[in-house]
């Protein structure tokens, strides 16, 4: 006789639960597992305000049928009942009240579980990392990588056969005035940003650095055959006593070993000879270095 009862109690108790709409089952597992619909809102990230909606049978107030039935099977999952129940119960009430045409999605709703969404920190470590390398690549080549580096490691990069050079460069500006002495005062003048080397025919390095536009520098008097390496001659204006002499090689064409005392660029104006200045002619004229 009471397993009669018993019987009958189970029986009732599910049909009255078959007459639940799908938002009273979902709240009635909520409060069973004691949870708060802020609760819910946490762990399936879907907003409050929705999961009341859906308890309610509110679908009016949600984004569109689609997010609706997702949002009831997220919520389905949580309180651990069946998704699949849930979304064919959700189905049928919208459709009952109107609901089941088409409405466009809202972006920025994407119910999911949280557990298989990377943690925020991650995405900001990443960057930082990122970041950290970025700023390490560009010290490195700042400091350590020699420029000479660059000149040497481009395949396409073309030095100049001096010997060619020997002549006037086309354009060339002539020189006015006196003819400059072979002991002059030569300076390097910057028309532009460029990067230069200025070494001895022993190879010691005398200076090297990238020149500021309008940047002067002045050679050595007692310089041992100074020579110049720069990917930029036509960004350097060259005179000697103040006056203007040829370019030192042409436009975006790298030189190297090419001779910059007084006596070295007055040779390369005057292929022909000796060069004379205005005491006479000059003896120990430097060649241009091949």
């Amino acid at each position: 006789m009471a397993e009669d009862n018993n019987v009958e109690e189970t029986e009732a108790e599910n049909a009255e639960l078959s007459l639940h709409s799908s938002g009273e089952m979902l709240r009635h597992a909520r409060e069973q597992k004691n949870l708060s619909v802020e609760d819910i809102a946490k762990t399936t990230r879907i907003p409050q305000r929705h999961l009341e909606s859906i308890e309610s049978g509110d679908f009016g107030a949600l984004p569109g049928r689609t997010y609706a039935i997702g949002f009831a099977k997220s919520y389905a999952r949580t309180v651990g009942l069946s998704e699949v129940t849930i979304g064919s119960l959700i189905r049928e009430e919208m459709d009952d009240q109107g609901h089941n045409a088409y409405e466009p999605e809202i972006s920025g709703y994407s119910p999911a579980n949280p557990s298989n969404m990377p943690p925020k920190y991650l995405a900001f470590t990443a960057a930082g990392i990122a970041a950290v390398l970025l700023i390490g690549f560009l010290v490195w080549r700042t400091l350590f990588l020699e420029p000479d580096d660059f000149i040497n490691a481009g395949s396409e990069t073309e030095f100049v056969d001096n010997s060619a050079n020997d002549g006037v460069i086309d354009g060339a500006i002539e020189p006015v005035g006196p003819a400059p002495s072979v002991t002059g005062t030569v300076i390097l003048t910057a028309t532009e940003t460029v990067w230069l080397k200025i070494y001895d025919e022993d190879g010691e390095r005398l200076f090297e650095k990238e020149m500021a536009t309008g940047e002067k520098y002045t050679v050595p008097a007692d310089a041992k055959g100074p020579q110049i390496l720069t990917g930029r001659p036509d960004a350097l204006t060259v005179t000697i006593d103040g006056e203007v002499v040829p370019p030192l090689g042409a436009a975006d064409r790298t030189i190297k070993d090419v001779g910059i005392s007084a006596a070295a660029l007055l040779a390369r104006s005057n292929p022909g000879g000796s060069t004379t200045d205005n005491a006479g002619t000059a003896a120990g004229d430097e060649d241009v270095p091949e």
